[in-house]
């Protein structure tokens, strides 16, 4: 249902589910969690999130969904929390994450896109925020995701009608980062990889997470927090090497 597949410099996340559209699992969760643990060591430097078959993910299954009626509130909680607890584990990753989306993206699928920190879709894919079909109401972080990278009209439309929005306008939109012919989203993410894996990956560890928390801090917070950071950077071997790179015109060679 779900793999990791090691590529040296990079991880795979793999969600096998291709027969129910790559539906959540708990392998696909596991595989997850695990990715992040793996993710801490020095040789990686990114992680991509795939699925086998057309479509990336359609979110929460929901014959799971309907067994779940059977538990208290406390326990459906309990429930939401494991998913939740990936998407924060998502967050902290030390190295970029990119999501390769292939079809489409729906529900929890569509949050688990939008915690990536860059997004390559598929020509014609649709991102669906599907769960007011079904009653149910968003959950992965999803509407703190759609209200950082969307108007607000726009994610209330996807919200409460569920109208699916193509790669190409959330691309015109800034929520997606490229877009591909079908078939060639892995392909362009690996491209991204490649270019990350020549990277500064501590610096760009410190840039993730001050990104992330430049959409909830205050301007004089963020002026503090920039500060800290550069005063370490600056001191460092990364900044060292980069620093000579460019007065020695030459490509800079990190991590070597």
């Amino acid at each position: 249902m779900a793999r990791i597949e090691d590529k040296g410099d990079r991880l795979i996340i793999w969600n096998g589910n291709a027969a129910r559209r790559g539906a959540l699992s708990p392998a696909l969760y596991d595989c997850i969690a695990q990715a992040m643990v793996q993710a801490q060591a020095p040789r990686i430097r990114a992680v991509i999130l795939a699925s086998e078959g057309n479509f990336f993910c359609a979110g929460g299954d929901l014959n799971v969904l309907i067994e779940r009626r059977q538990l208290t509130e406390p326990e459906r909680c309990e429930k939401v929390d494991e998913l939740h607890a990936l998407v924060r584990a998502m967050r902290g990753c030390p190295v970029p994450l990119i999501a390769a989306v292939e079809g489409g993206a729906a529900g929890a699928g569509l949050s688990l896109a939008l915690a990536c920190d860059l997004i390559v879709a598929a020509a014609g894919a649709q991102f669906t925020a599907a769960y007011v079909k079904a009653g149910l109401v968003p959950d992965a972080g999803l509407t703190a995701s759609l209200a950082r990278c969307l108007p607000r009209p726009l994610a209330m439309e996807m919200c409460l009608l569920a109208r699916p929005i193509s790669a190409e306008r959330m691309m015109a939109l800034g929520a997606v980062n490229d877009t591909t012919p079908p078939g060639e989203a892995l392909h362009a993410a690996m491209s991204l990889a490649d270019r990350l894996a020549e990277g500064p990956r501590a610096a760009q560890g410190v840039i993730r997470g001050l990104v992330a928390q430049a959409y909830e801090a205050t301007e004089a917070a963020q002026l503090d927090a920039e500060r800290d950071a550069m005063a370490r950077a600056a001191g460092g071997d990364e900044a060292a090497e980069g620093i000579a790179a460019f007065l020695e015109k030459r490509a800079p060679r990190f991590g070597l």
